[in-house]
């Protein structure tokens, strides 16, 4: 006895429903990524550990931060950057975490689902907050407060990609098809804190950090490659002429 083409249209449906739904995921998991962007992740994960600036404005940085390795195995991390800056005008410290990962990975782990984990209140809901960058951009970036043990810390996290900074609010599907993200925390103690002193220097150190940094590490990451045999003979032409990681202060970004 045949199927008639009416009682076959459910089945029709639930396959290619099926399929969709498979396909989303590859496109949502990087299942389906090429080679070539797993080098281009590699590369630019290569150039933020290599160029993230040491310096910039009246920020200097002060000191490495451990990680876990596990926790970096975790969030998908290729490349990270943890670090201590001071302000050497006002003395204010502020911690930057950034990790390098596709969109997928990256957009696993936010503060408002870690840190509670970790022990901590939310006290300042998140949301999202405009930076205005010393070279006349913006950059959208989330914010929020989260307090333990009479300890408050202000962060703010923004994703970066291809020399924007944005704060979408379902980053693995709005971020989809990019091969690299870098995920950016900075993180203030505001402990005491009554007058905003905290989140102002955290608007400041953004301000200053992100165009430099998009001048550092994602210009340097585009920059196309040298090729092997070039760069060998232009070290050996020098040579013969010449002869020549979340975060302290009792918390993990997220």
């Amino acid at each position: 006895m045949k199927a008639s083409g009416t009682g076959m249209l459910p089945i029709v449906a639930a396959v290619l429903i099926l399929i969709g739904v498979t396909v989303l995921q590859g496109n949502l998991t990087d299942r389906w990524k090429s080679g070539d962007v797993a080098e281009e992740l590699k590369r630019t994960a290569a150039s933020l550990e290599k160029n993230f600036p040491q310096k910039f404005g009246d920020w200097e940085a002060e000191k490495e931060l451990e990680t876990d390795p596990r926790q970096m195995e975790v969030a998908g991390a290729v490349g990270h950057i943890s670090r201590l800056y001071r302000n050497k005008t006002t003395g204010t410290q502020i911690s930057a975490f950034v990790v390098c990962a596709t969109p997928h990975d990256a957009s696993g782990h936010t503060p408002d689902r870690c840190y509670p984990g970790a022990g901590f209140e939310i006290a300042e809901q998140e949301h999202r907050q405009s930076v205005t960058l010393t070279d006349g951009r913006t950059a959208e970036t989330f914010t929020g407060t989260f307090r333990k043990q009479g300890q408050t810390l202000r962060i703010f996290w923004t994703y970066g990609v291809e020399g924007t900074w944005v704060a979408p609010q379902i980053a693995r599907i709005e971020l989809n098809g990019k091969p690299a993200v870098n995920k950016l925390y900075a993180i203030v103690d505001e402990t005491g804190d009554n007058d905003g002193s905290g989140m102002a220097a955290c608007v400041d150190f953004l301000a200053e950090l992100l165009p430099v940094f998009d001048e550092a590490v994602v210009a340097a990451a585009a920059a196309p490659a040298v090729p092997s045999g070039e760069a060998l003979g232009e070290a050996s032409g020098e040579a013969s002429s010449e002869d020549s990681a979340a975060v302290e202060s009792g918390a993990t970004a997220g």
